[in-house]
């Protein structure tokens, strides 16, 4: 027996060492794995979380340097978690930045750093170098982006210094458990504050003459390029060029989400892999053209040199933000490759990509486009990998070669980025498949080698024809994304997943990409755990509002919601959470509930529940509180009632959002605001609220 188990010990280790040369792309995993626990914390750390963290790393440094070669991996994984910690603990207190804590209306001075559209279509302004009227400079945010509603008179330019009447509030948390963080990514952001303004901006100065340059460029590029190419398409192009999509149409934004197009329009690998291969085989053909040269330097270096140069000014010129960066930092370390002789499409790049990008930005590694990018690469990498030699090598006709690249591509990366998509959007775009074999070749092929072009004639006045193919590429995907997004079930929307369905999904995939041999198979538990647990996840029964404006009950036909108007955000969020494509209009009139709009009255579980809001709320809260079992008022009830189960915004604002589900008969509780962190003010003390519900509400996690 004690031969058998001695074996089976060393045996992890032994298949570690063996696996030496493939492991290097999990070190971001693992690094991954570090930021991950940082970010799922549910308190902020002190230093002495911080130096033992260090102590880890520095303990797995000297163990990896003395110790058997045969136990490495195990001290680089181990290190890499704890280097995690360390990176996103020390990303957080370095972007640290006032964030505004109190609703300010008033004269707002600063410069515009960034144009934009918000959801609703409102042309939206970032500002920086602020000054608010009776704000010590102290307390006055880095930067505020404010939505501008009614006439404007000003056409807002980078660099201008303005000055307006705005609303402005801290940025919000959840608006249910688990859900969509705004006030976390804003902190990274340095987004003290959000708002809107409904009187016209005015012009304080003009931008200096070297202030905001290459937005200013980028800014001048754009309304070049739309005045060039009318409508949507010149939008189009301007926004693939530039990073400005603010002249695109709203029905054209939805039709490119629709049709799952939406991702050429961003400025990210895709978009920077095309620019820069147009550049590198233009100008490695170009060297190759004239003998003489050709034989006296390396052409491939040569283009790997322009192209890095145009992928950095393409970098700055799109405003530099982090779906860019990521696409820059991939592209640089795959012509790094070039030029250092090595293979520049491996997932040791891929990896080496990660990892800078994580060091640098390790919230990156929440964001959608973090996920989707890196999966895509991952998978057409690996894919086409398993194929070299195979399939693509000899047994397939070459003139069949392009077409069968390109659906395989598109099928990759389809199949890899459809659960990051659904996950962070709600949504699947069922035709998405053929949307982007319809698309893509015109985006690589048309699109970007003419915007290519266009830049380079520019300044010699001769990029018209350029532009105009430009156009008519343009003009094609547009017609394609309204054409599938037309179609009959062209969307199916996806209920949220839970907490760890992502994590298992990324872990299966990544192993089936990596590992070699029949343990490879073993990444496929991990998939399927992880579908199971999406396919049975359960949403709350009852969801409130942080103001306790809007209330949603589910019920037989799918969420009913208090209200028609007011809380969109709140209401949108929770209805795509739900896997449901209806409006706030549409839900509102399901039933559920009944009663006039300020006191609306629902069951939950046979429990009685009123809504009581606006002017008269308080008046009706006694016979509230004689009627009904739960009472959601959106104001404070002070005094409270006795023997009433109240939750009104003194509770609220501490707890954020609620979810409320029956446990047992009792009415359980979950507080959006669950994590006290660095980006979150800090909710009462685990069992405060008791002081104010009564013994049958509580709060999840309370004994």
């Amino acid at each position: 027996m004690r031969g058998l188990v001695l074996p089976m010990l060393f045996w992890p280790l032994q298949a570690l060492a063996e696996a030496r040369g493939i492991l290097f792309p999990w070190v971001p995993v693992f690094l991954a794995c570090g930021i991950g626990l940082w970010f799922g914390l549910s308190h902020e750390p002190g230093a002495g979380f911080y130096l033992a963290a260090a102590l880890v790393v520095l303990a797995c440094a000297v163990l990896i340097w003395l110790g058997p070669e045969a136990g490495h991996p195990v001290w680089v994984a181990i290190g890499c978690v704890a280097a995690g910690l360390l990176l996103a603990g020390a990303r957080a207190h370095l972007v640290a930045a006032p964030v505004l804590d109190f609703r300010y209306y008033g004269p707002v001075q600063g410069r515009i750093i960034a144009i934009d559209r918000s959801q609703s279509d409102a042309l939206r302004l970032t500002l920086d170098r602020l000054v608010l009227q009776d704000v010590r400079p102290t307390r006055v945010p880095v930067k505020v982006r404010i939505s501008l509603h009614g006439p404007q008179h000003l056409h807002p330019e980078p660099g201008q210094i303005v000055q307006l009447t705005a609303h402005l509030s801290g940025p919000e948390g959840p608006v249910e458990p688990g859900g969509f963080d705004f006030r976390r990514m804003a902190w990274f952001l340095q987004l003290g504050a959000v708002g809107y303004a409904r009187t016209p901006v005015m012009l304080w100065s003009e931008p200096a003459p070297r202030e905001q340059l290459v937005n200013r460029m980028r800014s001048r590029l754009s309304a070049g390029v739309q005045a060039a190419i009318p409508g949507d398409a010149g939008a189009f192009a301007a926004g693939v060029m530039t990073g400005d999509r603010s002249g695109l149409s709203l029905p054209a934004v939805e039709a490119l989400r629709a049709s799952s197009l939406a991702h050429l329009l961003a400025i990210s690998g895709m978009n920077m892999a095309f620019l820069s291969g147009f550049v590198f085989a233009f100008i490695r053909t170009g060297v190759a053209l004239v003998p003489p040269l050709a034989l006296r330097v390396n052409a491939k270096k040569i283009a790997a040199v322009i192209a890095l140069g145009v992928a950095f000014f393409y970098l700055l010129l799109s405003g530099s933000n982090v779906a860019t960066e990521r696409a820059f930092l991939m592209i640089s370390v795959m012509l790094g490759a070039v030029l250092l002789d090595r293979r520049a499409l491996s997932l040791r790049s891929v990896a080496l990509s990660a990892v800078v990008l994580l060091a640098l930005r390790p919230e990156s590694l929440l964001d959608a486009g973090f996920q989707m990018s890196f999966a895509a690469t991952t998978a057409l990498i690996a894919g086409f990998g398993a194929l070299e030699g195979g399939m693509l090598h000899g047994r397939i006709p070459r003139w069949v070669l392009p077409l069968f690249t390109l659906v395989l591509s598109s099928a990759l990366a389809g199949v890899a980025t459809a659960p990051f998509g659904a996950a962070h959007f709600n949504r699947i775009a069922d035709f998405g498949f053929v949307a982007n074999l319809l698309t893509v070749p015109v985006m690589g092929a048309v699109v970007m080698p003419a915007g290519a072009l266009a830049a380079l004639l520019a300044p010699i006045g001769l990029a018209a024809p350029a532009l105009w193919v430009m156009g008519l590429g343009c003009e094609w995907i547009l017609a394609v994304a309204h054409l599938v997004a037309g179609w009959e079930g062209a969307v199916t929307a996806v209920p949220a997943p839970g907490p760890w369905v992502l994590p298992l999904i990324a872990g299966g995939g990544i192993w089936l990409a990596v590992w070699r041999g029949w343990l490879r198979g073993l990444g496929l538990l991990p998939l399927a755990v992880a579908l199971a647990l999406w396919a049975g996840a359960e949403r709350p029964l009852l969801l409130i509002a942080p103001d306790a404006g809007l209330v949603g009950l589910m019920g037989p036909e799918w969420r009913a919601l208090s209200a028609a108007r007011g809380a969109g955000f709140a209401a949108r969020s929770w209805l795509e959470n739900d896997g449901d494509l209806a409006g706030q209009a549409a839900a509102a009139n399901r039933p559920g509930f009944s009663g006039p709009p300020g006191g609306r009255v629902f069951q939950i579980g046979g429990l009685a529940g009123v809504h009581l809001k606006g002017k008269g709320a308080l008046d009706g809260l006694d016979q509230a509180c004689r009627d009904g079992a739960l009472v959601i008022i959106a104001a404070e009830a002070a005094p409270r009632p006795e023997d009433c189960h109240i939750l009104d915004l003194g509770i609220l604002a501490r707890s954020g959002g609620l979810a409320v589900d029956l446990d047992q008969g009792q009415l359980l509780l979950r507080p959006a605001n669950s994590q006290r962190r660095i980006w979150a003010p800090d909710r009462p003390r685990k069992g405060q609220p008791h002081v104010l519900l009564p013994a049958a509400i509580r709060l999840a996690g309370d004994q």
